[in-house]
Parts: structure tokens; C-alpha cells; sequence
């Protein structure tokens, strides 16, 4: 594996930021952390990210694609694969599911077969943000990609003497073997230098269409229009569910280019994209712009370390927490709603889809909150605008479609940190209103989305909750998992309503919050399903997982019971007080990592004892030691997982990276503080590895030290906000909106 870089500055640039307050010098001009950002990590394993280009949250995400079906094809590329089946222009970062992979281009010389294959070595591979490079076998073809917003960017440098090819492939699907497919497509022969088409296909988005307009630099000749097997002779133009077609070029004397406009709303929606970036003349100055771009990005945490691999965690952590969501606008402005009706953002922003609401609430949103405030508020306006169109609040909108992913309505989430953190500005009456009707039964909602994957959006587990108060599990699967959940998002509409001046109306939902201790069960210590008629239900342990099939979902009661991030201090007293929750965790930590069930939750990884750090529900458990009589085991803990479950490498991101969460997680732990409950505006303090960092503020910059850092330090001996020594293992969020200095004082002793 090679990382691209263009010109990395280094410890020495850093070290001379971190001393800069205002102004720029000539060592700030030159920095490039994109040389840190390595795009490989979390290809391999089950990462499922993918290498290609993309700016931060673009549209396009043009990559290859080597792995069609199974779990790690969810983004379409895997690193132990070798086979390359073309570059398509839409994709996944980290899920669980697959889907997108749309409009594949795949060079080639000479002439092939209906379909062609290529092959690839890991040693002429090259990726930096905005640009990826590979050389394709047997044509010893240099394919280089790149992206703005909206479009995507190919050079091709074919063979001297070759006779260049290219297929455009509308056939090629990922998860195939899970049911998804090409509902319809057609494509079109504009002129000699252009290529306009569409298709539809059904998946995990049970309805994505897109449209695509290519345009290259050299007039091509139309070698055939292969439908359903059968070459079309003499033909511009075709329809079907199955279509390639093939091109060849003159002998090029100098790269074939192509830029391609996306777009999901009509055919016209393409080229209007394509007109945005009229600018850029050559697909040098798209790498370019691409390089400043991230670079901008990622300027808004600087950091100083001595450790190479924290630097490139930390610079592809920051660099994969900007993937997701996607602008899901075009450049005039139209999107598709999840009506899938046409609406305009009026220049209110852009609209965003490819919000993995489940696992992003937890670390990812409160990091954007820092470093990415207006759009932070913009989020919440765009899940909101999805709710008005739809019905419901989106839980993981996937371009336009209700997936009903995942656990609960977490969008409630968001919003209440987002009120919290006073980055609501209007309706937040609206607002309410909307979280308050995703929270409560809906029973015509139900009915209409009754066989399809929007069902999930509101299931009876919700209707449960209102009728009995918890949710049977004899009745639906995931029972405890969404009690819990249920309860936590209950909550984030209470203090949210009492945030924004209906604290009456807020007790209802406050104590609504409280209906995770129907599933404490006291005799075992654990969470647990009950069934209708208050029994519990037999034959426990708390190390069982069945995938989709028990009363956890991706998880087991050990991984499941500390889920109370809004009354951690209710569920101590259930556990019976700071010592006894301080024996549970460590028990937690240090029983047998063996899940047991042969048809366990893959998503369980990254085990210390039975805690998952590679699966959502487990994030912020380390973090509740600072309620207990041991609070320096936090710290034990988070070292260990930033020292053992990131590293440089294709494997190092330990569980699926979706869309950001376990990234986000990284750079939060890693500056030394993490937000145990989303909508309760408060850091719990942790174990920073950074020596120093500064964050980019509105105005100003909120710096962070820690004295005496090393990996032998990783107790924290005391902490100063100002100057002043903290009282207590938390600080507020208006205290790093202020600006100031976070002082960690190492030890080596707890």
C-alpha cells in the first residue's frame, strides 16, 4: 500500500502552528495534512470503507469496486481482494448494508468480452483525499480518479499503440445476492463526445433513481450497445434492466479525460451539476481543488504528536467523520424529497441524505457540533424537512427512502443536542411537534408501510411501549434494545421540550424516560426480556447472541445493559451504588470475550472482555467509570482502545466505521473527553494521546495540552479549564464555545 502525498510538512509545521495565534505565516501556507490521511485504513477487515475520491460530504464518491456481494462489499471494495470490476460513482463509507455502487466506468484496450475484468497490485495503487490511482491488468491502463460536489473526474492513460477502450456499465449492482437490482435503465449518445443515461434500482433504498451525463475530451467511436446478452448493432440508444455499452478512442496522444454530473432528481439535473465546475479546466486543477478542500477541513483540529500512527488515526479518523451525510442537492438547488416528490432548498443550505442516524448520534454528532456547528443545525433542519415530506422523522434516510434501520428514532437525539447546544434558531415548536409524533404510536403510518423496510420506522415495538410500558419480548424481536433506546430518545424529547420553554409538557416524556428499569432485572444484575405477562424470560445468559433473532440487537445483555446514558446515575442505584457499578464494569471488562450462539451478531467485535468497541451500543461504557469509586479505569480503558483497536493499516478500524461513528469516537477520546449523553451539553473527561491541539472555533480557538504525555502516562493527575482546577470529571459545551485552554496533567500512577 502507498499513501499519496503531495507534500507533507510534518511534526516541524505543526509544531510551529501550535505556537500561532493569529495570523499566517509562511509554514501555515504550505501545510498539507492530507499527507496524514491514509484512505486505505478500514478497507480491510470489516471496516467496509472505501479508497476512491470524494470531497467532504460530496455527492460522488467515485472508487472501485472489487467485491461485489457478502458483508465486506458493503462499500463495494475490500483490500484483500485483487480484481477490479470498474470505478462507480456512488458509495457507501463503513455500513453494515450495501447498496449505490451506480454508473461503472471500466477502461480497457483492445477488444474484450461482454465483460470485461481487470486485475491489480496493491503496489501500483496510490489514494490521498480527492484523488485515487491504480494501473489496471492486463492493459497496463493508469486510471486516476478525482471528484468535485457533484461530478466525477477520470484520466485514463492508456498504452502507447493501444487501441484505447471504454464500457459504461448501468448493469453493475452490489448485493446482488441480497436482492438488489437494476429496475430499469436507459442511455444515450448525445454526440461523439457525449453520453447522457439513467436507471432505477431497488435495494436497501427500496426506490434510487439517478440520472448521468459523461463528457470527454476525445470524440469516441461507438463499438456496440450490448441489452440483456444481445449486441445491438448500429444503435445510440437503449433501454432495458441490462446495459453496457462499449467505446473506443482514436490513439490518444495525450490521457482521455471524463467528467461525470450525478444526479438524483431528472435528466437535466446532470449537466446543470457539470456546469458548477466550469472553472476547472483539467483534472490537475481538480486535485487541486480537491487537496485544498480537505485541507480546509481538516484544519479545524490541529494537532501535535510525536507518534506518526496517532497522527495518521487521528487525520483519517477527521477524514472519514466528513463522508456522511451527502449532499443530496443539485447545484440550482432541487432535490428529491422522501415523498420522492421534487422540492427546492430556496438557498436555505443544501439537502443531505445518508444520515446512519443510529450509530452517528453518539460521537459523531457531538463532534460536528464543535467543529461543524452550522451545518450541525443544518442537519437537524434537513431531518426535519424529511419528516414534513414523508411523515415521519428519518432514522437512516438512504437517498430518499426509508430504510427503518436500526433501533429506535434517534433524529430525537440530534435535535435535542443540537437545542441544547443553542444551535436551533427557528421553529422550534415545529421541531417538537415532529419529534413528538415519531415518538408516539402511529397506527394509519404503520399500516401504510406494513411488508416494506419503512415499516421499521414505526413498528408495534413503539406501540408497546405506550400500552404497557416496556416491550414484551414474546411479542417482537429486539425487545430490550428498543425499551432501552426508546427510553434514552424519551428523554432527548423532554429535555428538548424543557429546553425550549415547555417544561409541563416535558414531565410526561421525563418520566417515559425512566421505563428502562421495567428490564433491570435485580437477581442477575442485567437488562433482560420480559414477556407480556411480566414474567421474565427463561433460560438467560447474558453472553447469547442471535443476529436479528433475541432480545438484543447486534448485541447481548452485557454489551446492552449499561445503555441508560441519560441517568447513568438511576442505573448505579440499580446496581447498588458507586462500588457495585464499579465491580460490574470491571466484571464487564474482564469475563470471558466469548460470545456464545452459533447464529451470533457479526457486528461483535473489538472484544475486552464483553465489551464490543467494534459495534455502537458500547461506546460510551468506558466512560461510566468516572461514576463509580474506580473513575482511573476510564482511563485504562480508552488508552487501550486507542493504542490496540485504530492503527494504520487496512485492518485498523476494528468494526463496520459507520459513517463516521468510529472515527468520531477516536477523536474525541483522543483529545481527551468524550459526551456520554447526546443532549445533556457536558464532556466527560477521559485519556488524551494528542500533546497538544487546537480547535478551530467561530471565533478564536479552544487549545488543549497534555503535560508529561506518554504512553506510560495515562493516568490523568489533575486538569486545569483556564487555569483553574477542575472540581469534577466534566466540563460544560459553552466552555469550549467561549475559547480557552484545557490543561491534562500525565501521571503514570492512577
Amino acid at each position: 500500500m502507498k499513501i499519496f502525498r503531495f507534500s507533507l510538512i510534518g511534526l516541524i509545521t505543526i509544531g510551529i502552528l501550535m505556537g500561532c495565534s493569529t495570523g499566517q505565516n509562511a509554514s501555515e501556507k504550505e501545510k498539507d495534512l492530507t499527507g496524514y490521511v491514509d484512505p486505505f485504513i478500514g478497507t480491510g477487515f470489516h471496516g467496509h470503507t472505501y479508497p476512491g475520491a470524494v470531497l467532504p460530504f460530496g455527492r460522488v464518491q467515485l472508487s472501485p469496486d472489487t467485491r461485489l456481494n457478502g458483508w465486506d462489499a458493503c462499500s463495494g471494495y475490500h483490500y484483500s481482494d485483487s480484481t477490479i470490476y470498474g470505478f462507480s460513482h456512488t458509495h457507501l463509507s463503513g455500513t453494515g448494508i450495501g447498496d449505490m455502487g451506480d454508473v461503472l466506468f471500466l477502461p480497457y484496450t483492445g477488444e474484450v468480452d461482454e465483460a470485461p475484468l481487470a486485475t491489480f497490485s496493491h503496489s501500483e495503487e496510490q489514494a490521498s483525499p480527492g484523488y485515487y490511482q491504480v494501473t489496471l491488468k492486463p492493459w497496463d491502463v493508469k486510471c486516476e480518479l478525482s471528484a468535485t460536489l457533484r461530478t466525477g473526474w477520470h484520466r485514463y492513460t492508456y498504452p502507447q499503440g493501444s487501441k484505447p477502450g471504454l464500457m459504461i456499465d448501468l448493469a453493475h449492482i452490489l448485493q446482488e445476492t441480497w436482492g438488489n437490482s437494476v429496475v430499469e435503465a436507459s442511455l444515450k449518445v448525445i454526440d461523439d463526445r457525449t453520453i447522457e443515461g439513467y436507471r432505477m434500482t431497488k435495494g436497501w433504498a427500496a426506490k434510487e433513481p439517478v440520472w448521468f451525463r459523461a463528457e470527454f475530451n476525445e470524440p469516441f467511436s461507438v463499438e456496440k450497445i450490448i441489452k440483456d446478452g444481445e449486441s445491438l448493432d448500429g444503435a445510440s440508444s437503449a433501454k432495458g434492466t441490462n446495459l453496457k455499452i462499449f467505446l473506443s478512442f482514436e490513439k490518444l496522444e495525450a490521457p482521455l479525460t471524463a467528467k461525470v454530473g450525478i444526479s438524483a432528481v431528472d435528466a437535466a439535473g446532470p449537466g446543470i451539476n457539470l456546469k458548477e465546475v466550469q472553472a476547472l479546466q483539467s483534472f490537475d486543477e481538480v486535485v487541486a481543488e480537491a487537496r485544498k478542500n480537505w485541507n480546509e477541513t481538516l484544519e479545524a483540529i490541529e494537532i501535535k504528536s510525536d507518534d506518526e500512527d496517532v497522527l495518521t488515526n487521528f487525520y483519517t479518523s477527521l477524514y472519514h467523520s466528513h463522508l456522511a451525510p451527502m449532499v443530496f442537492s443539485d447545484a440550482d438547488g432541487r432535490y428529491r424529497g422522501m415523498d420522492h416528490e421534487i422540492y427546492k432548498t430556496n438557498g436555505k443550505g443544501e439537502a443531505y441524505t445518508v444520515f446512519s442516524l443510529w450509530d452517528t448520534f453518539r460521537a459523531w454528532y457531538p463532534l460536528m457540533t464543535i467543529i461543524e456547528p452550522s451545518l450541525s443545525s443544518q442537519w437537524v433542519y434537513s431531518l426535519y424537512e424529511g419528516g414534513q415530506q414523508g411523515g415521519l422523522l428519518p432514522k437512516w434516510p438512504l437517498v430518499a427512502n426509508y430504510t427503518g434501520t436500526m433501533v429506535g428514532y434517534p433524529a430525537l437525539s440530534l435535535m435535542a443536542d443540537a437545542s441544547t447546544k443553542g444551535l436551533i434558531d427557528s421553529i422550534p415548536d415545529k421541531l417538537i411537534a415532529a419529534a413528538e409524533k415519531s415518538a408516539t404510536w402511529q397506527p394509519e403510518w404503520h399500516e401504510q408501510a406494513k411488508g416494506t423496510r419503512a415499516e421499521m420506522v414505526m413498528p408495534l415495538h413503539i406501540r408497546y411501549k405506550e400500552s404497557n410500558g416496556f416491550v414484551p419480548v414474546d411479542k417482537v424481536q429486539g425487545s430490550v434494545s428498543w425499551g432501552l433506546e426508546m427510553a434514552y430518545y424519551d428523554w432527548c424529547l423532554a429535555t428538548m421540550m424543557e429546553n425550549e420553554g415547555h417544561a409541563d409538557a416535558a414531565e410526561k416524556w421525563y418520566a417515559k424516560g425512566q421505563y428502562y428499569k421495567h428490564y433491570f432485572d435485580p437477581s442477575t444484575g442485567f437488562m433482560r426480556g420480559k414477556n407480556l405477562d411480566g414474567d421474565w424470560y427463561a433460560d438467560f445468559n447474558p453472553n447469547y447472541s442471535s443476529h436479528m433473532k433475541s432480545e438484543y440487537v447486534e448485541g447481548n445483555a452485557w454489551q446492552w445493559s449499561p445503555f441508560v446514558p441519560h441517568d447513568i446515575k438511576g442505573f448505579r442505584e440499580l446496581l447498588g451504588g458507586e462500588k457495585a457499578m464499579g465491580e460490574w464494569l470491571d466484571n464487564l471488562f474482564t469475563t470471558i470475550s466469548k460470545v456464545e450462539g452459533e447464529n451470533a451478531s457479526a457486528d461483535i467485535t473489538g472484544l475486552i472482555g464483553q465489551y464490543a468497541h467494534g459495534n455502537e451500543p458500547s461506546h460510551h461504557v468506558a466512560y461510566m467509570y468516572q461514576y463509580t469509586d474506580r473513575p482511573w479505569r476510564t482511563q485504562e480503558i480508552v488508552d487501550t482502545v486507542l493504542y490496540n483497536f485504530y492503527k494504520p493499516e487496512p485492518a485498523g478500524i476494528i468494526g463496520n466505521e459507520d459513517c463516521g461513528q468510529m472515527s468520531a469516537w477516536y477523536i474525541m477520546s483522543a483529545l481527551g473527553f468524550y459526551q456520554i449523553n447526546p443532549g445533556e451539553p457536558v464532556y466527560t473527561l477521559g485519556r488524551p494521546i494528542v500533546d497538544e491541539a487546537r480547535i478551530r472555533l467561530h471565533e478564536g480557538w479552544f487549545d488543549i495540552r497534555a503535560h508529561n504525555n506518554s504512553p506510560q502516562n495515562k493516568y490523568v493527575k489533575e486538569v486545569k479549564l483556564n487555569g483553574e482546577t477542575l472540581q469534577t470529571n466534566q466540563f460544560e459545551h459553552s466552555d469550549i464555545q467561549k475559547g480557552g485552554k484545557l490543561e491534562f496533567f500525565m501521571t503514570d500512577k492512577p
